[in-house]
């Protein structure tokens, strides 16, 4: 399709918008109410009392239903903990994400912890996966991790179900939502997590697991995480040996989107047209399926429908979110690309590898012909399996970092393939 809003609404609009929603405040304060997405589904999402003094620290579970889409999970329970807000530095803050277990009673030494880190839903409470539920293709890829006797924590990011918005692929906050939520599943009951954490992430989660294990180090020391897997990560790194020029694609604002605009900006709504306005209205009250009807009603055709700025004056106000250091990571990285991905290339996604590889990491790549930026989830879990699988050994997965190569541009879709749509 050629509409801007309708051919990729979950990398599109709902990225833009994201990137202006959050409009910088005074440092310290944490923008609440329902210009930041604020609706919480239930009390449950709220916390008055005290926040304890550290991260990672539960506030409160319940148990909730499992979704028919995942038979293999024996329990859910939905988790409030605390978290650093490395956005607006307002202090520790209320996080919400869930608990899956698998059947049986755990193993002597526990359960093996997947932390799950997801794609983009949306920025309003309403989209958190702890209230809403997974989608088919997320269901699946969990339900396939709990097969294998995995636990499986997923936290639903600062912002989504608990108060202030949600910085959209903010690294800094997504990566320390993932590693408390590991510290909150942990705290439970003992015995219960064992001490090996898997992170793995997809397409904005993919840069949230991948910011987890830069923080990893010095944030979260005491987490025994063996390695993280990684599929379409939405990362950049401008330091990194491939230069590749500025997206020019209706997906810029995904790869380029921010937790909000630089001190001094003007506010989101003075650089917004009347398009842009009803869909910035949508979209802090609804999830992207919601954007992307609206953009539909609108007939929103291009960006500059939506804006009264340029896309050059937007990409200097903005905060350059997914931007990451190259930094030593103390596990090994496993990341899958499809070759058929046109949200973020494969070139993109080589340049995310050979970036880590030139910081001295462990790293294996694999790409995936005919799969797209969603069907490259399921598509690689066998592979993701044997790599997780040489952990558990104490074998080790080594590297591929000296035969990496180039890829061409995005090939043809294999329609075949599940949840291949993109």
């Amino acid at each position: 399709m050629s509409l801007f809003c309708i051919a990729d609404f979950a990398r599109t609009c709902v990225g833009m918008l994201i990137v202006m929603t959050a409009n910088t405040l005074v440092a310290g304060t944490l923008p609440v109410g329902p210009a930041a997405g604020d609706r919480a589904p239930s009390a449950f999402y709220r916390w008055s009392e005290a926040m304890p003094p550290l991260p990672g620290a539960l506030l409160r579970s319940e148990t909730l239903p499992v979704q028919p889409q995942m038979p293999a999970a024996a329990q859910a329970l939905r988790l409030l903990y605390s978290s650093t807000d490395e956005r607006w530095h307002s202090g520790l803050v209320p996080v919400s994400g869930t608990l899956y277990l698998p059947a049986g009673g755990p193993p002597a030494q526990g359960w093996p912890l997947l932390a799950w880190a997801h794609g983009t839903l949306g920025i309003a409470d309403a989209c958190a996966p702890s209230w809403a539920g997974w989608r088919d293709r997320d269901a699946a890829y969990i339900n396939r991790w709990l097969m294998r006797g995995f636990a499986v924590v997923a936290t639903d990011y600062q912002g989504l179900g608990g108060p202030g918005p949600h910085p959209y692929t903010f690294w800094q906050a997504e990566g320390r939502s993932v590693l408390d939520s590991i510290r909150a599943a942990r705290s439970i009951r003992p015995g219960l997590i064992a001490n090996h954490t898997i992170l793995a992430g997809q397409s904005q989660g993919g840069g949230a697991a991948l910011g987890a294990a830069i923080l990893a180090g010095r944030y979260a020391p005491e987490l025994p995480i063996r390695s993280a897997v990684l599929t379409a990560p939405n990362s950049t790194f401008p330091q990194g040996p491939i230069a590749l020029p500025p997206r020019q694609s209706n997906t810029v604002f995904l790869t380029l989107a921010s937790g909000g605009l630089r001190e001094g900006q003007p506010r989101i709504e003075d650089i917004l047209t009347a398009k842009g306005l009803e869909l910035l209205r949508v979209a802090r009250e609804g999830c992207t399926r919601d954007i992307a009807r609206k953009s539909k009603a609108l007939q929103v055709g291009s960006f500059a429908e939506l804006m009264t700025i340029t896309p050059e004056a937007l990409d200097a106000a903005r905060i350059p979110t997914t931007d990451m250091p190259q930094a030593s990571i103390a596990f090994p990285l496993f990341i899958a690309t499809g070759l058929a991905d046109q949200t973020i290339t494969p070139v993109r996604q080589y340049a995310v590898a050979v970036a880590l590889c030139a910081a001295g990491n462990q790293v294996t790549w694999r790409t995936y012909e005919g799969l797209g930026h969603d069907g490259v989830l399921l598509g690689s879990l066998d592979d993701a399996f044997a790599f997780v699988a040489t952990q558990l050994d104490g074998a080790g997965p080594g590297s591929n970092c000296s035969a990496l190569q180039r890829p061409g541009p995005p090939g043809e879709r294999d329609a075949t393939a599940p949840f291949n749509d993109d």
